[in-house]
């Protein structure tokens, strides 16, 4: 059961943030029901996406803690940025104060692009590489570790939050992964930023047209 949960709980935010695993029903629930929501929303069931979320809601909703509510909402937040959407983590913010917590502090400061250098060891493992050379500014070098990061989902995350640094051939990297996953609107977003930085009309054309063609 335990082995069960482990990997239904290795998606995006839960297994991104390394927090420790669930121990009651109502976590397992909410867990289990955020794992459905972020790959029906990534593979664009939007829903299917929406009712999984509710879901998660509802079961964290269950416990006074509201550390479990406040992953579900950095978690959404975190989806959102992935797929280029505007966030400001709302919700999360409305918690923040009533959960006290540094590990999601520090995440919620990486994704809204204010995260201080003192904040880095505070992240998830697989991110602090990554944040240590966008701090320093090494772009080349942040999108190297975003390579070795294990988890895709923790990848578009990274990749999201440079992406006016992202050349051609890392776009058409993370382009390989999603499709690989079959997550459509990672696939979409990164085929625009490929086709804003396209410089060929003709190459420009096609990435249009497919781009076209997968919205349809």
């Amino acid at each position: 059961m335990r082995m069960l949960f482990f990997i239904s709980f290795l998606i995006l935010f839960f297994q991104a943030c390394s927090f420790k695993s669930p121990e009651n029903k109502w976590e397992y629930n909410s867990a289990s029901a955020f794992s459905s929501y972020s790959k029906n929303f990534l593979t664009d069931n939007e829903v299917i996406a929406n009712d999984d979320l509710q879901r998660a809601i509802k079961y964290a909703k269950q416990s006074a803690d509201l550390k479990q509510l406040s992953r579900i909402y950095l978690g959404k937040c975190a989806l959102n940025i992935s797929v280029g959407l505007k966030d400001d983590c709302s919700e999360y913010q409305e918690l923040e104060q009533l959960v006290n917590s540094v590990e999601l502090k520090a995440y919620f400061m990486m994704l809204q692009n204010k995260l201080k250098k003192e904040q880095i060891e505070n992240l998830p493992k697989q991110y602090r590489l990554f944040s240590e050379y966008r701090y320093l500014k090494k772009y080349d070098k942040a999108f190297k570790s975003i390579q070795n990061i294990e988890q895709a989902s923790s990848q578009f995350i990274a990749a999201s939050l440079i992406k006016e640094e992202i050349n051609k051939s890392q776009a058409k990297y993370l382009i390989e992964r999603a499709s690989f996953y079959g997550y459509k609107k990672i696939v979409l977003f990164w085929l625009n930023h490929l086709k804003d930085i396209e410089a060929n009309p003709t190459e420009k054309e096609k990435l249009e047209k497919k781009l076209e063609i997968l919205k349809s």
